[in-house]
């Protein structure tokens, strides 16, 4: 019994790398903070994030939160919409148990009407409705829809930059239409998936740029989760771009041709993913990772489709025996692990003092250390890539895709 014993002991006597005394893993907090006054928080607020889908903003108050601001959402009765600080400036009630009405959102409290500018219209406990009312204003932030999503602008005013435009989204033919959603990474536009993603924005945005953990975690550890024609491991090149990241990852395929995978970010949280099914032809559409705040993030993804296409581009992606990631037991999210566990086994934030990376990772660094450069630009007083000021700009050109010759 003693020598079976020993048989299944760990070697006691080798003491090199044990655990004891490991000094606590500690995140890069440049990368991680997004709140107001932070250097990331700063970069970010440059530029205009979705917050909500169009089809979603209503008459009733929604409450939002980006960039660690919590933020109530609304379509007043002529169709803007309203993206206000929630307490009301009166009594500091919030807006979202507020009325929404044809000019604006009136607070519950004692009534107050503010506009989706802030400006106030009417204050009917006081005489004559407010004889200093067009002194009195709710903090707001702009907004304006596109593609399908309500997106908004965080940052100084006289920073305020044209909302960018993607030469393969600005244009529908006959019969397309703007698929959207917010469903979150976890379940791959699983429309039953969660929409706050459990861990920081970034984990899931760098992410795009590592095109190894396709071989390995979505074809052969835990099966073939997107396509057989990514079993092979890549030859990857990736390069800077004017305004972002990109890769091109090369396959031999069985027929002595190439399948070649261009992936594609745009600074500071934008992506352009090709269909993961490895169905040829450009990308169809785009997504954003959206800081919740530090710890959480939302993502919102949009697609060109026609009645035929809808549902079928990234939408219900089954992971495993045909169930959909919110279909998936514990049990089987451990033995088939996909993005969200991949990802959000990191905790809420990395851990980025314990990572060993290699050259396989090369993509995850560049990512960082662009935005690292970006940040440091508009601490320095400058405009950061990505960011115009010229409403004719050209439309940013998206080579994502998957090609075959």
């Amino acid at each position: 019994m003693t020598e079976l014993l020993n048989d299944t002991t760990t070697d006691i006597t080798d003491t090199q790398g044990r655990a004891y005394g490991r000094q606590p893993g500690m995140s890069d907090q440049q990368l991680m903070e997004v709140a107001a006054g932070t250097p990331m928080g700063e970069y970010l607020r440059r530029f205009w994030h979705p917050v909500a889908v169009s089809a979603e903003v209503s008459t009733t108050p929604k409450k939002v939160k980006i960039l660690g601001e919590d933020l109530v959402l609304f379509r007043d009765g002529k169709g803007r919409v309203g993206l206000l600080y929630p307490h009301c400036m009166h009594r500091g009630t919030s807006l979202y148990y507020g009325r929404v009405e044809e000019e604006g959102i009136r607070c519950c409290y004692h009534g107050w009407l503010f506009r989706v500018n802030g400006e106030c219209l009417d204050q009917p406990c006081e005489p004559g409705g407010g004889q200093r009312k067009e002194v009195a204003r709710q903090p707001w932030y702009p907004t304006q829809e596109k593609y399908g999503l309500v997106f908004a602008y965080m940052g100084p005013p006289e920073k305020q930059p044209e909302m960018p435009r993607f030469a393969h989204m600005e244009t529908l033919a006959e019969g397309e239409f703007y698929e959207v959603d917010n469903s979150g990474f976890g379940g791959y536009n699983d429309a039953n998936a969660p929409a706050i993603v459990p861990c920081n924005w970034l984990q899931d945005f760098e992410n795009v740029m590592d095109p190894y953990h396709v071989q390995v975690l979505h074809s052969t550890f835990s099966g073939v989760q997107f396509s057989e024609k990514f079993i092979s491991m890549p030859k990857v090149e990736w390069s800077y771009t004017d305004t972002g990241v990109i890769y091109h990852a090369y396959r031999g395929l069985d027929n002595g041709g190439t399948l070649t995978r261009i992936n594609s970010v745009f600074m500071p949280n934008i992506s352009a993913v090709p269909r993961v099914d490895a169905s040829e032809g450009q990308a169809p559409g785009l997504g954003w990772y959206v800081p919740i705040d530090e710890h959480n993030h939302t993502t919102f993804w949009v697609s060109k489709v026609t009645e035929e296409t809808k549902g079928k581009l990234y939408r219900g992606l089954p992971m495993h025996n045909g169930k959909y990631w919110s279909e998936l037991t514990e049990e089987e999210r451990q033995k088939y692990p996909g993005d969200a566990e991949a990802q959000t086994g990191q905790g809420s934030q990395p851990r980025h003092s314990e990572w060993h990376l290699a050259m396989s990772d090369r993509g995850v660094s560049m990512v960082q250390r662009m935005l690292k450069n970006e940040v440091k630009k508009v601490q320095q007083g400058e405009d950061p890539i990505g960011v115009t000021f010229d409403a004719n700009a050209s439309a940013i050109e998206v080579k994502s895709g998957n090609y075959y010759s």
